[in-house]
């Protein structure tokens, strides 16, 4: 039976570690401070929000909240949102900035990206970070990518030399893991949605890593004995929380796994909240 990497210690861990870098920015006189911009009325996106501001108190940061109006004019909500960027850009106290999305509809979100201080976009969507990641250059990086390579990291496995199956092309998580992967010197192969014979592939993979959001995609006979699996695949059902993975099976034959919930989606906003101070370092030094 496989053991588990447990993303709600490792976050816990996390939560520790920032702790100690935000007193650390206290006593140079910076305060760390997230800019958080919500643009109409998404249930899901002020749910998530709510998390956010609980972490950001829990570690010692700021979490500056700003709301735009859900205008029936989208010109003029795109206008005022990309004016609110600018001015967060800025603000030397701001330490980094979060759009959440999804935007209403009509709003640029390409237009809104790349108006973000590369240094600020703590969710690593701006195209100066994307490409960044491409380049091998050092940025602030999409948090579930990351959650994905510090799950693998702090639980101990060694990825040099390694095959890496990534399961999901998708521009949140798939395309830019894939590149954050090669960074740590393993074989790299992609699978989407026209792979022949997904297991065939998923059966040579030392880890697994499934970002697709289809229940019940990765079977206990897609695995190889021993591997590694991690399953950033979310689906809300009615029985709950669901990932990729079907994780009675999988577990059987692999050596680690992630659950869901308690996985990958439990490290993404203390990964944000990294970035920020990351995203310090960059721009005031060590």
């Amino acid at each position: 039976m496989a053991g588990i990497l447990d993303g709600k210690s490792m976050a816990l861990t996390i939560k520790d570690e920032l702790r100690r870098e935000v007193v650390d920015w206290r006593a140079r006189g910076y305060t760390p401070k997230l800019a958080v911009l919500l643009a109409g009325a998404d249930p899901a996106s002020q749910a998530y929000l709510a998390a956010k501001q609980r972490v950001c108190q829990d570690v010692g940061m700021v979490c500056d909240v700003h709301v735009l109006a859900d205008l029936k004019d989208t010109v003029a909500l795109q206008a005022d949102l990309l004016a609110l960027i600018e001015r967060l850009n800025a603000d030397e106290a701001v330490g980094g900035i979060l759009v959440e999305m999804p935007l209403p509809a009509g709003v640029d979100k390409g237009l809104v990206l790349a108006a973000l201080d590369p240094d600020k976009d703590v969710d690593g969507m701006s195209p100066v970070n994307r490409s960044r990641i491409l380049s091998g250059e050092d940025g602030l990086f999409p948090a579930t990518p990351m959650s994905c390579l510090e799950m693998l990291l702090r639980g101990g496995v060694r990825l040099a030399g390694k095959h890496v199956v990534v399961v999901g092309r998708g521009e949140t998580v798939g395309k830019p893991l894939v590149f954050m992967l090669l960074r740590h010197n393993p074989t790299v192969t992609i699978c989407h949605s026209h792979t022949r014979d997904l297991g065939t592939v998923t059966r040579l993979g030392d880890v697994v890593i499934t970002a697709v959001g289809r229940p019940g995609l990765l079977r206990g006979d897609m695995v190889r004995s021993g591997a590694v699996v991690v399953d950033a695949g979310t689906t809300p059902t009615d029985e709950g929380l669901r990932g990729d993975v079907v994780f009675d099976e999988v577990a059987e034959r692999a050596s680690l796994i992630t659950p869901v919930p308690g996985g990958v989606g439990t490290l993404t906003t203390v990964l944000l909240l990294q970035n920020v101070l990351k995203g310090m370092h960059r721009r005031f030094g060590s």
